[in-house]
């Protein structure tokens, strides 16, 4: 399995973003898809999860209201919508694969690269 994150970059507080991640290697569809997002000097937290038909999901509470997570199954590739950004929002965001719906980073088989979001005050 190989996840494919992208669509990090710079932006100013109270702009949006749009990360992709793409998925190969065993059916999309069978798996839940979660973002995790890693801060300097901060463990690994969760941000958002999706059920594998797409139609469950689950939102860390920093982050209700302002991401929305979705997923294309015929472009195996689930997105993470990013709103009202905040500086506290800065971190490299890595998306990842279980077959369990769950926020525990452990449940997680499979992770993608990183990519860097970086939200300027």
């Amino acid at each position: 399995v190989q996840l494919q994150a992208s669509g990090g970059g710079l932006v100013q507080a109270g702009g949006s973003l749009r990360l992709s991640c793409a998925a190969s290697g065993r059916t999309f569809g069978a798996y839940a898809m979660a973002w995790f997002r890693q801060a300097p000097g901060k463990e690994r937290e969760f941000v958002a999860v999706i059920s594998g038909g797409g139609g469950v999901t689950n939102y860390a509470d920093p982050v209700k209201g302002r991401f929305t997570i979705s997923r294309d199954n015929a472009k195996n590739t689930v997105y993470l919508q990013m709103n009202s950004l905040k500086p506290e929002d800065t971190a490299v965001y890595y998306c990842a694969e279980s077959p369990r719906f769950a926020s525990t980073p452990l449940t997680y088989d499979y992770w993608g690269q990183g990519t860097l979001v970086t939200v300027s005050s």
